[in-house]
């Protein structure tokens, strides 16, 4: 057995393919030596995504920039996840530079494919997609963590490569992830990720529920709060908004992808719902969980899509006055029904309908912000900014990475990870600016 190895590990893409790299090195660190130094790594594991064509272009360019590397210390490259599940014979036979490829669920396989390619061998060890058990992982991140509840999908939007990436729609064994989440020590949020997040439980035959696994999670000492991000609107039940209302581990927050709002769109997209219903159920989740922090995220340019059609999902942002929300432009995927649909939209056209919704957008965040000035929110504290002079940090309506943080003056030291309560003096873009108190 090959032990004791400098491993590196890259991963890209989304926050499920970071949980799929922290299970990943509980299984390296039993036998090799993490490094976070990838310029000193003899082995170095590359997560890869494939969702669009820029991120398959970014992970190539890691790949090619990785392996020049081998001049150096490095000894051995291994290319995981998406991009080797999709395209498995073609980056065989065509990307030499790696020494070997993993699907998305063969992590289990990685001491074993160590062991071949130090005989020499050059590997393809890419399975079927399936539920990759495992309740271990090594934490990349600080006072919060992801729980990735299930894998794969089955709504078949007609512009997503995911269920012929990742398969099917696979719920995690709920006993299991309460294990895992238990596994990781004190965690101040827990965000449960997936791409459906509400449609947790409906494969198992015990036929479990959001709720349900929300409750037994709360129960975990460990777990101070949870985060629901990817939250598809026809799922969204009386029994989750109840859950809003009733549990206060549960962050009053939402993310529900919406990605369109004229009903012919959204009909092509494969979404099952309309404009007006989504109006609708926003309406509701803002009367019935007071000051919960809605975000969406949008797609514009998709195939026939016109002037009138676009001008209805503008009009659904000025009224939605969603807290945040994100915009992307149509990317033609091959393999997809939507890359046969006729009408495809010019790229200029596209970016210049991305620019019109950003900035529709940016005046429904302004208008959201005047409301919370001379407010008092509490505040996860995760740093201290050396150029403006304040610490930063997050709220309740702030999620890593894809929200804005709140900037804060204290005439005390604040500990990283200590929670302040912050009064909210005036807003930039998409931060807020405050003082604690």
């Amino acid at each position: 057995m090959v032990k004791n190895k400098k491993v590196g590990v890259i991963s890209l893409g989304c926050d499920k393919n970071r949980v799929d790299t922290e299970k990943m090195l509980a299984i390296l660190a039993k036998t090799q030596v993490l490094t976070s130094d990838i310029e000193d790594a003899q082995i170095i594991i590359i997560n890869t995504c494939a969702f669009i064509n820029q991120a398959r272009k970014e992970a190539i360019e890691e790949i090619l920039q990785t392996a020049a590397y081998k001049s150096d210390k490095l000894e051995k490259l291994i290319v995981t996840g998406c991009l080797p599940q999709k395209f498995t014979s073609e980056l065989f036979s065509s990307l030499k530079e790696a020494d070997a490829f993993l699907g998305v669920s063969d992590y289990g396989r990685l001491q074993e494919v160590i062991d071949r390619i130090y005989t020499g061998e050059r590997v393809c060890a890419v399975g079927e997609p399936r539920y990759a058990c495992g309740a271990e992982r090594v934490l990349t991140t600080d006072g919060y963590a992801y729980l990735k509840i299930a894998d794969g999908c089955s709504n078949h939007c007609t512009y997503c490569l995911i269920p012929y990436i990742r398969g099917k729609y696979r719920s995690a064994p709920m006993e299991e992830l309460v294990k895992e989440a238990e596994n990781l020590g004190e965690i101040d949020e827990l965000i449960f990720v997936a791409q459906d997040v509400t449609a947790y439980g409906k494969d198992l035959e015990s036929q479990k529920s959001l709720p349900q696994l929300i409750r037994a999670i709360s129960a975990l000492k460990n777990v101070h709060s949870i985060r629901l991000l990817y939250c598809y609107p026809e799922n969204i039940t009386d029994e989750l908004i109840r859950e809003f209302q009733g549990n206060p581990k549960l962050i009053r927050y939402i993310d529900i992808p919406f990605q369109h709002a004229d009903d012919r769109i959204l009909k092509l997209m494969n979404r099952k719902g309309t404009g007006e219903g989504y109006l609708t159920l926003i309406e509701r989740l803002k009367k019935d969980i007071p000051g919960i922090a809605i975000r969406s995220t949008f797609i514009t340019g998709f195939p026939t899509e016109s002037e009138e059609q676009f001008g209805k999902l503008k009009e659904f942002i000025e009224k939605a006055k969603l807290f945040n929300a994100g915009f992307f432009k149509y990317s033609r995927e091959k393999g997809t029904p939507a890359y046969k649909l006729e009408g495809q939209i010019p790229e200029r056209v596209k970016t210049e309908r991305l620019k019109k919704l950003y900035a529709v957008q940016k005046k429904v965040v302004k208008e959201n912000f005047k409301l919370l000035k001379n407010k008092i929110f509490n505040v996860y504290t995760e740093g201290f900014d050396e150029e403006r002079m304040v610490y930063y940090g997050r709220a309740y309506f702030n999620a890593p990475d894809i929200d804005g943080k709140v900037y804060f003056f204290s005439s005390e030291p604040v500990e990283i990870g200590e929670r302040v309560n912050i009064r909210i003096t005036k807003a930039e873009e998409y931060d807020l600016y405050g003082e604690k108190i």
